[in-house]
């Protein structure tokens, strides 16, 4: 139950935001510190992050089809922002959480949908990546929360598929050309 109480004032943009993704037959999972919370350890977090696969061309259905679920736009030029930088900026206008959906197309997005699972928070049920495919985004976004995150989810997760990990990391650390990517999630993977 404790996991559930620091998300208690997101259900109802969860709630909205999985109405939204079924839509769009899931093709996409909820992210960020939700995601966090529910795989891993319990923490505040005060918006939802979402990675739905889809392209540009899609953003005007998807913004009627948020407004439609009780959604509005953060920026005037909302979806001219979200052609340029592959996220749509939202809020829940009943509760007022701002909600981020990034468009996906990597490689690593897609697999991630694929593998996703739903997961029940008490009569909300809600699609999630896996905590390794999880643990792959947050260290990619590499913040000093992300890589709490990292430890959280992999002290809560004993039986990680580490290689899984290991590839995709280094690929990203790699191509972004920082190695500190996979350096410093490699030690916490170590000594689980």
């Amino acid at each position: 139950m404790k996991r559930f109480e620091s998300l208690a004032h997101l259900l109802a943009p969860l709630a909205a935001l999985q109405r939204l993704l079924a839509r769009f037959d899931d093709q996409g999972v909820i992210i960020g510190g939700v995601a966090a919370s529910l795989l891993g350890k319990p923490r505040l977090t005060a918006d939802v992050d979402a990675v739905f696969l889809l392209s540009v061309k899609d953003l005007p259905l998807l913004i009627e089809a948020a407004s439609q679920e009780g959604f509005t736009l953060r920026v005037a030029d909302a979806e001219d922002f979200a052609r340029r930088n592959r996220v749509l900026l939202l809020r829940h206008e009943e509760s007022g959480i701002n909600v981020y959906i990034s468009l996906g197309a990597l490689p690593i997005e897609v697999e991630a949908v694929e593998r996703s699972q739903v997961h029940q928070i008490g009569s909300l049920s809600i699609r999630l990546p896996t905590p390794e495919d999880l643990i792959i985004f947050k260290a990619v976004a590499h913040r000093p929360q992300d890589l709490l995150d990292i430890q959280a989810l992999i002290e809560s997760n004993p039986n990680l598929d580490r290689k899984h990990i290991e590839r995709w990391v280094r690929d990203f650390a790699r191509l972004l050309e920082m190695p500190g990517v996979w350096e410093d999630i490699a030690p916490l993977l170590e000594r689980r």
